[in-house]
């Protein structure tokens, strides 16, 4: 059992900066994804970022430039640098782990998603004014 635990989450101006950040107890496959989702209230869990094994990354068309996705050194971290965050920013983000790649994002959001599929708990963003 893959556990994640995200942490970082809090309260924010609009134009600030935040980093999440999200550790893996362990990786059961060699080839994974892993990807930070988000969720407000009343709105659909969408796709933020994601990094691939070889340190590829992808983005949200809408947090393109703004955030951006790292792999800690010691390999059991994973970060989410968020800047000049928005109104629209305020959600649940939660880290998952995905088996195979990061392609697999839409279908994670479309509930599709695999038994493979390990998500955090989440930690909670609120960009104020």
């Amino acid at each position: 059992q893959v556990q994640l635990m995200e942490s970082g989450g809090g309260s924010v101006q609009a134009g600030g900066s935040m980093r999440l950040s999200c550790v893996v107890s362990e990786y059961p496959y060699s080839s994974y994804c892993m990807g930070w989702f988000r969720q407000a209230p009343g709105k659909e869990r969408e796709g933020v970022a994601g990094i691939e094994n070889d340190g590829s990354t992808t983005y949200a068309d809408s947090v393109k430039g703004r955030f951006t996705i790292s792999r800690g050194s010691a390999e059991n971290t994973v970060y989410l640098e968020m800047n000049g965050l928005k109104a629209e920013d305020t959600a649940m983000y939660s880290c998952v782990i995905m088996r195979y790649g990061c392609n697999r994002m839409p279908s994670v959001v479309a509930g599709k998603g695999r038994p493979g599929d390990s998500w955090g708990q989440g930690t909670h963003v609120a960009v104020t004014s």
